[in-house]
């Protein structure tokens, strides 16, 4: 029967950044499973401190902390994008299309998909915010 080796040895605090398809670091579900496997398989004879106990939980709150943080960041940036683009209805603006052709109208209104505001301007609908190079 294989054993699985015990360890008192902190997991560190850079294998708890979130899952990121480009560097393979575990996320905070993967660093709970990981710590909970630790503690059922750790030596009776040599368990873990109690200092690397809490340390280990101080860096779990943290991640998800931080986690939550991110998260309202991003609620709160597209909240910003949205209310930009509202502010913009009425308002004469140029900007500029995919095949890179200046267009001048007006605001008519502001349409929400994903998250993401697109303004309908004389008639064209989808024109994105990040297109727009003069507001009259």
């Amino acid at each position: 029967m294989p054993t699985i080796p015990s360890t008192t040895e902190p997991i560190p605090v850079s294998a708890m950044k979130p899952k990121d398809a480009t560097n393979g670091s575990l996320g905070k579900d993967q660093f709970l499973k990981m710590f909970v496997a630790q503690l059922q398989h750790q030596d009776p004879m040599n368990p873990m401190q109690d200092s690397e106990f809490m340390g280990q939980m101080a860096s779990f709150s943290t991640l998800e902390q931080v986690t939550n943080l991110a998260n309202a960041n991003e609620k709160i940036a597209a909240s910003m994008a949205s209310n930009s683009a509202v502010g913009l209805i009425g308002r004469t603006v140029t900007w500029t299309d995919s095949a890179d052709v200046s267009h001048t109208g007006i605001v008519e209104k502001v349409t929400t998909a994903g998250g993401v505001p697109t303004l309908t301007v004389g008639g064209t609908e989808g024109v994105e915010l990040g297109t727009i190079s003069q507001v009259a």
